[in-house]
């Protein structure tokens, strides 16, 4: 059953690609995950995407529960229902302006295309949905929840001596990832500051944090 809280993120009604209006609950029901998609036929970008996205909507997201609501920034009605045509999916009507700016606001929008993947029960899973699609076309991941930091992590780090550090002995601690280099003037103006406070705060957090270097260096 579609919950409440991701009916309530809609109007009244959804659209299919025929034109009809269909009930919002009754389109959603059965889903995995929604992805509420951001775009216009105006926008180069978003021409570029949809082909790709419809492709593998079709081909893979659809079968795995992947329901996609399209949310229009096009200029009028007519430019709206030439682009819809394209898509085999649900969209917010055009004319429900208030819709489309209440999800713009609530997902920060700043702009397009944006692919954000929500959960049937409404709360966001991911707002980078874009580049979910091009690392997995066949939606081998759905819905693309975020790995947790600890997986992405390696299983073994260096200290400043080369001595090996085991991912299992940051267990519990809370991490800070600072991603530098040295080619960088802002990283070499900030590194002496950061190291000078975890020389002073270290003693007191030893247990409790630690940060790891992401090199970006030559």
């Amino acid at each position: 059953m579609v919950s409440q809280s991701l009916v309530d993120l809609f109007g009244d009604h959804l659209v299919v690609d025929d034109g009809r209006t269909v009930e919002k609950s009754s389109a959603l029901e059965g889903c995995t995950a929604v992805g509420i998609y951001f775009s216009a036929h105006w926008c180069p970008p978003c021409r570029r995407f949809t082909p790709e996205l419809a492709r593998n909507y079709a081909d893979h997201y659809v079968s795995k529960g992947l329901k996609i609501v399209f949310v229009s920034s096009d200029r009028s009605e007519a430019a709206f229902k030439e682009y819809f045509s394209e898509m085999p999916w649900l969209a917010v009507p055009f004319n429900e302006r208030a819709i489309k700016e209440k999800l713009s606001k609530k997902f920060k929008v700043s702009g397009i295309p944006m692919l954000v993947i929500v959960n049937p029960e409404g709360e966001t899973i991911t707002t980078d949905g874009r580049t979910a699609v091009a690392d997995d076309p066949t939606g081998e991941d759905l819905p693309w929840v975020p790995k947790p930091i600890t997986e992405l992590l390696p299983r073994t780090f260096i200290d400043k001596d080369g001595k090996e550090i085991t991912k299992e002995s940051l267990a519990g601690k809370h991490l800070g990832l600072y991603f530098s280099a040295h080619w960088c003037p802002p990283c070499k103006k900030f590194t002496p500051t950061l190291t000078s406070w975890y020389n002073h705060t270290r003693p007191k957090l030893a247990d409790k944090f630690e940060i790891i270097f992401v090199s970006s260096d030559n």
